[in-house]
């Protein structure tokens, strides 16, 4: 498009400026000497000297062609989650097409479209929230600021990253107009966690602040809270809505806990996804206290003690029982050991401060009282965890399983030891179970493990529980099983210390040791039937572990609501993996019909649903800094107007009663010019000769 040219008057000197300003100044400084004398000819002689220094001057007419540039209009729509609630997608969708045709229709006009706040994965995990100011910024980044004519927001008014004013100068040159979807009346409530902790001792007293948010509340209104550990206890109560309230918990199990809270939605709410709220809290066991005893000395004594003691986090307590007091050698019974065994206040009063009991090699020669025995059993049974190693005395009547103990321990002695040197094997279930699977050194199902013989097995009879390690005839080495609250393992051989020995290249010792005793003390991760998910590089991957395969698919819940079934694939370990894409931010729910595991996707509670209200109070300080407006969407599309600069450029108002404006930038770019002399040379040099010889004539007179 051309525009009228433009005329303006330039100069072009002939001789360096410096030298023409002093020829002016010389011819200054004579005509006022000659006018001080009264010198005749001193109004010709400066007329000439005028003259002369417009030649050398040379005035030029410069006319530029010139073409206009376009102005340009930036429309940004505001596809993040929250526009997805009720209508809205559609009323900004309408709303886009309206204003575009509108926009089109001004001449001279270059319309940008942009759709931004999309969910990803990448978003999501840095809980961004809705970044329209930032797609404005990119679709300006080749545009001078100063052919923009206006920009548009379509969006719910909830954006998360508004600039400041100070630093919104470029973008307050010209109006910027807010076009809000949804309703300035809606209802919406809110979960909000005011304060939570992001770790806790297990079983210590936890406390967390919420506060149930509503946009329309009765006085005195309630709300049920329903409060949900991962893995542990759930329970409900009703709190005051409006008002901070303080909810007392406790952690029951170590590592990362998923606490889901959640409140009911009520009629006409925009959406119940901000009714909920989820905590990641990190359980942390206190010094674990665990009881050793030992019922003789022996070449594996250490093999525990050094395990044990290598673990700063363990408080050990080890006995071990060096003269049974049956043996009869005349020895004061002040120096029968250098501390006595405090056996009452063990198995009586401080038992259940204990979180693994061991006995290792222990045979029975009345140091503890049977009603002792009665007191572990109970322990077990109320959660506790209890460990037997088993020497050649399990055999014997001086076994432990002549006590009490027979309740709570699965395997029951044949009145046998086997003597023999042989390689401990895994069962097909000790495979797949959390404790022994993939040992090092394990080998292949049905080969031989790379591990070194043991020499002596006591033969049992497996009552109940599951037999993860076996003699090469099939014979139980390692049972495990569950006593109401509380588990139970025994190891059917003095011989695993040859392992730590690295005898004929020894065996994988410590890692087994250390599995079992985190599968006593309930380690969440040796769960022998799990279904886990967590979120990694923008995908939900889930882990389902069971003793027997299972082919039956996972069904997994996105945050808004929408459930898809995901095939798992067996790896023949006891685990079953598959993933699925992740985009939504939020709690994703995987279920398998007995279990439910929960996985995060960006921040556990994202801004993007803090609050989902349609409002304009966040973008209108700075759209009525730009002179922009804000308009409902549902109050029709305003016409659009161009608006010319105010004095000296400034910005004039943008936005009034059902119309908005754009300015017209009148940028232009220019595609000629014309130099046109002012004072030709020939007449210019003419004139100056007539000049000098009229001076001559009068001169000389």
């Amino acid at each position: 498009m051309e525009i009228a040219p433009a005329t303006t008057l330039i100069l072009s000197p002939l001789l360096p400026e410096a030298v023409l300003w002093a020829l002016a100044g010389a011819a200054l400084l004579l005509t006022g000497y000659g006018l001080l004398r009264r010198a005749r000819g001193t109004l010709l002689r400066s007329l000439v000297a005028l003259l002369l220094l417009g030649v050398l001057a040379n005035p030029v007419a410069r006319k530029e062609e010139r073409d206009a540039l376009p102005d340009i209009a930036v429309v940004v729509s505001d596809e993040s989650p929250s526009q997805q609630i009720g209508e809205r997608r559609q009323q900004t969708e309408q709303a886009l097409a309206a204003l575009t045709d509108k926009l089109n229709a001004l001449p001279n006009l270059e319309l940008r479209v942009v759709r931004a706040g999309a969910a990803d994965a990448d978003s999501a995990r840095r809980d961004e929230g809705t970044r329209l100011f930032s797609a404005l910024n990119q679709a300006l980044t080749d545009v001078p600021r100063h052919r923009l004519a206006g920009s548009f927001l379509l969006t719910d008014g909830q954006v998360h990253d508004i600039p400041e004013l100070a630093a919104a100068s470029e973008l307050t040159r010209a109006p910027l107009h807010v076009l809000l979807s949804g309703r300035p009346d809606e209802r919406d409530r809110r979960l909000v966690v005011k304060n939570a902790p992001t770790f806790g001792m297990l079983n210590q007293p936890l406390t967390l602040t919420l506060r149930v948010e509503d946009s329309s509340i009765l006085p005195g209104e309630m709300a049920e809270l329903r409060f949900r550990q991962q893995d542990g206890p759930s329970f409900s109560q009703n709190v005051p809505v409006g008002r901070d309230v303080t909810i007392p918990f406790k952690l029951d199990r170590a590592g990362r806990s998923l606490i889901e809270l959640d409140v009911p939605p009520v009629p006409g709410e925009l959406t119940p996804l901000n009714n909920r709220a989820a905590l990641s809290i990190n359980g942390i066991r206190d010094r674990l206290r665990v009881l050793l005893v030992t019922g003789e000395a022996h070449a594996g004594e250490r093999v525990w003690r050094n395990l044990l003691k290598a673990d700063p986090n363990v408080d050990l307590v080890h006995f071990t029982i060096l003269r049974p007091p049956d043996k009869q050698d005349g020895t004061p019974i002040r120096e029968l050991s250098l501390i006595a065994f405090p056996i009452r206040e063990l198995f009586e009063i401080k038992l259940n401060e204990f979180d693994l009991v061991i006995f290792d090699r222990y045979r029975r020669r009345g140091i503890l009282p049977t009603a002792y025995f009665e007191n572990i059993g109970r322990y077990v049974e109320r959660g506790g965890a209890l460990l037997e190693v088993s020497g050649p005395a399990y055999a014997t009547p001086l076994s432990l399983y002549r006590t009490p103990l027979s309740e709570v321990f699965p395997g029951r002695p044949t009145g046998q030891v086997r003597n023999e040197p042989f390689v401990p094997r895994l069962s097909d279930i000790g495979r797949r179970h959390p404790v022994t699977a993939n040992l090092s050194g394990a080998g292949e199902p049905g080969g031989m493990p790379n591990w070194s013989r043991w020499f002596r097995a006591v033969m049992v009879e497996a009552k109940r529980g599951e037999t993860l390690m076996q003699t090469p005839n099939n014979e139980p080495l390692l049972l495990l099983d569950r006593v109401e609250k509380g588990r139970v393992a025994q190891v059917y051989s003095d011989h695993i210390w040859l392992w730590s020995r690295g005898f004929e290249g020894g065996g994988p010792q410590a890692e087994l040791l250390r599995r079992l005793a985190h599968w006593l003390m309930k380690e969440p991760d040796l769960e022998e039937e799990a279904l886990r998910a967590e979120a990694r590089d923008g995908r939900i991957e889930v882990e389902r572990r069971s003793l027997k395969p299972r082919s039956e698919p996972v069904t997994v819940q996105r945050p808004d609501g929408v459930e898809q079934p995901l095939q798992l694939e067996e790896r023949g370990d006891g685990l079953a993996t598959g993933a699925v894409g992740a985009t939504l931010p939020g709690i994703w729910r995987i279920r398998d019909g007995q279990r439910e595991a929960l996985a995060t996707v960006g921040a556990v509670n994202p801004r993007e649903f803090a609050d989902v209200r349609a409002t304009p109070d966040k973008l209108r300080p700075i759209s009525s800094a730009s002179g922009g407006g804000v308009v409902w969407q549902r109050d029709g599309m305003p016409d659009i107007r161009l608006l010319d600069k105010g004095r000296n450029g400034s910005l004039r108002e943008a936005a009034g009663r059902n119309w908005l404006g754009l300015i017209r930038q009148q940028d232009y770019v220019v595609t000629g010019l014309v130099l046109t002399p002012l004072a030709p040379a020939l007449l210019m040099l003419a004139l100056g000769i007539a000049g000098l010889m009229l001076m001559w004539r009068r001169e000389s007179r």
